[in-house]
This record gives structure tokens, C-alpha cells and sequence, in this order.
């Protein structure tokens, strides 16, 4: 199980007539003209070489090298790099030869990596923070929105911490707004800025019909949610955070990764969002990543999933009960209680989704989330062909 390559490095030579800057461009099938500079001729075959000529176009994106006598800048992609398509959008560095597919306009899970910076330590993060000055993140977002189809069903924001530097984030939501108005936004941050009124404020200021946090809350008690984001106090300020956000008539969702931490204590969290917080707009009980952190952790957080069935099935009940929008993130169906298919949806991003052998004479394959395969996957000893009769409860 390997995950898609949406990141690499081209060999020496392989990026030519491009210049020193970086570039992001929008990929065009040749067989129309560029709408602007930023449009690069995605290459097929030797035809497409004489369409994107014909058409004006300055920079190609292809696989094989660049016929003799063309002159058009070309990048050709590294070795196992993922298929590209119309409208993609892709960030090229010419001196490094790096470069990053950005958007993929075929994809459900589009997303944008904000910063590597938090002011959370979590035991199972799956994009450890580090402490480095990247700005250049949101100025490369900034010039990769406009390139992203109108028609962008949902994008994530992510991190790190994406409101690490918030004023520039919230005008990236702005961009967002104004360029991709019927695009879901949804922002996975911890919450903890939100405690400073100004902040939840200008949020709130944006005014896009479409946007959301995803915050996680761990645990009901302070110091169980402090030591799993390793930072103490951070309960009080995610809490508040929720509660400012909400006073504002935002939307909110609550998320809860399921460790060996976290599930012993499922029931009360629940009980406690359900008392506390019946006003949120979602909760997403989700299996973990085992990557990041999650492998430095392994002897601390990993439990099968079969082992918390109880735990889980309690809180869903506790949840749905209440009258909250629950569903269960990242679990293959087999490993769930029958009763608890029906709140499993399929979240693991297409990029890094994968199945196991055991799937292939599955019945409730195509329900199903399958499995991560970044970092090193722990499977679960519940893993097995579901019969057709036991697909849903």
C-alpha cells in the first residue's frame, strides 16, 4: 500500500526554459489555447507537442523528454509522480527542481497545508510541527486559489496550526470566499485562537456561507486533553474557542481521535459534548493515522478498534441521542459494531486510501473507508470480508 506521490523532485536537465522563480501553473489539455501565462500545456503525446506550439503556449508538463528543436519551457515529471489532469494546478521550483501538486480537480479531498507550526503537541499528530519560518505557505496558496475550478466541490485547510499567523489566514478565507462562494471550506485547527475575541471575530467577519472549524476535544477533563496535545491550559482555550465561534453563529465541529487515551474515557467525552455542547454542528469520532507521532507513540496509543466497540457504540448513542450529527471517520466497516456501519462514512483522502486483500470478495467494499496507507498501517485482528446480508445494520 503505497500513497499517491503528489510531492517530488525532477533530475538535472529535466526542467528547462523555466527561469529562476517559482511557478505554479494550471494544466490545459493542448487542444485549446491558454487563457493566461499561468496555463502550461499538459503533454500526452508527440501531438499535443505541435497543439501547445500552435496554441502559444510557454510552459508543457509531461512525462517524456522534450522533443528537439521546441522551445516551449518544459517539466517533466519525476518517476511515479501521480497522473495529472485538465485543471490540476501544480508548483514547480526551477532551481531545486521540487515541485507539489497543489489541486487535483478530479479529487473530493483537496486540501492546503497553511503552516508546519502549532502551538499543540499531540501525541499522534500525523504532520509533526516544526518550528520554521513558512510564511511562503499562504503566498503560495494565495496564487494557487484563483487557479482552482469554480466548481471545487469542498477544500481543507490544514496544518500545523493555520491560524498561527491568523490575519493572513483569515484573508486567504476571504480569497476563498470571493473567488470559490459555493466551495465548502473547512479548517482543522485546534481551536485555541478563537479564545481571543478578536480573533473570532474576524472569522466570523468573513462571512462565507460555507465555512467550518473541525477542533478537537479529547477528553472531558483538562488535563487527560492537555497531556494528549502536550500543552498545558489548552482545554480552556479550545473550549472557549468553541463557545466564542458558536456565540457567532459559526459552524463547528468537534473531533475526537480514538486512541488508547481517548477511548477508555469515550463515554463521559460524549456525555459531556452532549450536555455541554449540544449546539455544535457535527462530531467526528475518528480512527487514528498511524503515522507521525502515532509510530513514536505506538506502545502508548495503539488499541484495536474491536477493543473499543463498546466505548464507541456508547458515545454514538449518547450523541445521537442528544440530537447531534455524529459520524465515525477512518474505520473499515468490518471492524465496526453492525449497528454502528450506518454512522461510518468514507473519509480517508483518496491520496492515501487504500484496501487490503481481505477486501476484494468484501460486500461492503464500495461503502467502505478502507485503510491509511501512509506511515506504517496497524490493522486490526476484526479485519474480514463482510457477507452481503451484513453489509448495513
Amino acid at each position: 500500500m503505497k500513497p499517491l506521490v503528489l510531492v517530488g523532485r525532477s533530475a538535472a536537465g529535466d526542467l528547462t526554459g523555466l527561469g529562476d522563480e517559482q511557478r505554479i501553473v494550471r494544466l490545459r489539455c493542448p487542444l485549446s489555447a491558454p487563457s493566461d501565462d499561468h496555463d502550461a500545456a499538459l503533454i500526452a503525446d508527440d501531438n499535443d507537442w505541435t497543439l501547445a506550439q500552435a496554441h502559444g503556449y510557454r510552459i508543457a508538463v509531461g512525462r517524456d523528454a522534450r522533443p528537439d528543436g521546441t522551445s516551449i519551457g518544459y517539466v517533466r515529471l519525476p518517476t511515479g509522480f501521480a497522473e495529472l489532469g485538465e485543471g490540476d494546478v501544480l508548483s514547480v521550483h526551477p532551481r531545486s527542481g521540487r515541485m507539489r501538486l497543489l489541486y487535483r480537480r478530479s479529487s473530493r479531498h483537496n486540501f492546503f497545508l497553511v503552516t508546519e507550526r502549532c502551538n499543540n503537541y499531540c501525541l499522534m499528530c500525523s504532520q509533526p510541527p516544526k518550528k520554521v519560518e513558512d510564511g511562503w505557505l499562504i503566498d503560495e496558496i494565495a496564487q494557487a486559489l484563483p487557479l482552482v475550478d469554480r466548481a471545487t466541490p469542498g477544500l481543507t485547510y490544514t496544518g500545523g496550526e493555520p491560524l498561527t499567523e491568523w490575519r493572513r489566514f483569515i484573508g486567504l478565507l476571504e480569497m476563498s470566499r470571493d473567488l470559490l462562494p459555493d466551495t465548502t471550506v473547512h479548517v482543522l485547527t485546534n481551536g485555541r485562537a478563537f479564545a481571543a475575541p478578536e480573533v473570532a471575530r474576524a472569522w466570523a467577519a468573513v462571512g462565507h456561507p460555507k465555512l467550518s472549524a473541525g477542533i478537537p476535544i479529547y477528553a472531558a477533563v483538562d488535563h487527560i486533553h492537555d497531556y494528549v496535545v502536550q500543552s498545558k491550559g489548552a482545554f480552556d482555550q479550545t473550549v472557549l474557542g468553541v463557545l466564542r465561534l458558536k456565540d457567532l453563529g459559526q459552524r463547528v465541529e468537534i473531533r475526537i481521535v480514538l486512541h488508547a487515551i481517548t477511548t477508555p474515557r469515550l463515554r463521559e467525552t460524549c456525555s459531556w459534548i452532549a450536555r455541554n455542547l449540544p449546539f455544535v454542528d457535527h462530531v467526528a469520532l475518528m480512527g487514528m493515522e498511524h503515522t507521525g507521532f502515532a509510530i513514536a507513540n505506538d506502545a502508548t496509543l495503539w488499541i484495536d478498534p474491536v477493543d473499543y466497540q463498546e466505548q464507541l457504540k456508547a458515545g454514538v448513542d449518547i450523541l445521537s441521542a442528544a440530537g447531534l450529527n455524529v459520524s465515525i471517520y477512518n474505520l473499515p466497516l468490518c471492524v465496526l459494531e453492525p449497528s454502528l456501519r450506518g454512522f461510518a462514512v468514507q473519509s480517508i483522502s483518496d491520496w492515501k486510501n487504500a484496501y487490503v486483500a481481505e477486501c476484494e470478495r468484501c460486500s461492503a467494499r464500495r461503502d467502505c473507508a478502507g485503510f491509511f496507507s501512509t506511515g506504517r498501517p496497524r490493522f486490526s485482528r476484526g479485519i474480514a470480508a463482510i457477507a452481503p446480508e451484513c453489509a448495513r445494520s
